[in-house]
């Protein structure tokens, strides 16, 4: 796996690059702001990119920019977006661009197996959200009315598909097969009243429906 890396810290961005070509991820370039980052993607495409959200010049959203313009241009590069706070509106406005795209905390880096896992989810084109943005969103169902008519299990099987995991990944996660998993899959898409389709695009909805309660409630 060849990877990009941008954040405006040097020392963040050496550290990280260490980690990863510790377990045989190639770093392809690192860019310090969100421009520098688009210029060498145009010049040699990675599989995926790592950026973090608030970059120079202002410091605001100039990551997540950047991350939003390389999903539009380059759908067939993951793109995990990195952040210090846990910041909903952020995660959905990214996944709202739809495959191949994660938000994580910066603390979370440091669990190299977490880090890379979430990297193989969003170059295969699936979504990445961080398991404490997610516990946090969880903690918070019983004031959503959306969410009112899922099961204990099917809010378990929710949390799984947020992080990304596939039906067999849930099942092994929850201790059912992947059959199991995949028809509960099926019950939060009815129960969302998510139109059929494409069932990787039927998760992304199903994630920012949940999430978007969430922002509405808090």
């Amino acid at each position: 796996m060849r990877i990009g890396l941008a954040d405006d810290s040097n020392l963040f961005r050496r550290g990280l690059c260490s980690l990863l070509t510790a377990v045989g991820i190639e770093v392809a370039f690192e860019a310090e702001d969100a421009q520098m980052l688009l210029a060498l993607v145009e010049a040699d495409q990675p599989d995926a990119v790592i950026v973090d959200i608030r970059m120079p010049p202002t410091f605001t959203d100039e990551g997540l920019v950047a991350a939003e313009t390389l999903a539009s241009r380059y759908p067939d590069i993951g793109v995990l977006v990195l952040s210090t706070y846990s910041e909903t509106a952020y995660a959905i406005r990214l996944m709202e661009r739809g495959r191949g795209v994660g938000y994580f905390l910066k603390d979370r880096v440091d669990d190299v197996d977490t880090l890379v896992d979430a990297l193989e989810r969003v170059c295969a084109g699936r979504s990445a959200v961080d398991p404490d943005i997610v516990a946090r969103l969880i903690a918070q169902h019983s004031r959503i009315s959306e969410m009112a008519e899922l099961t204990a299990r099917e809010r378990a099987v929710l949390d799984y598909m947020a992080q990304g995991r596939s039906n067999a990944g849930i099942g092994q996660a929850l201790g059912m097969s992947a059959r199991t998993a995949e028809t509960h899959v099926a019950r939060v898409f009815s129960k969302l009243q998510l139109p059929a389709g494409a069932d990787d695009n039927r998760r992304v909805l199903a994630v920012l429906t949940w999430l978007r309660a969430t922002v509405q409630k808090t």
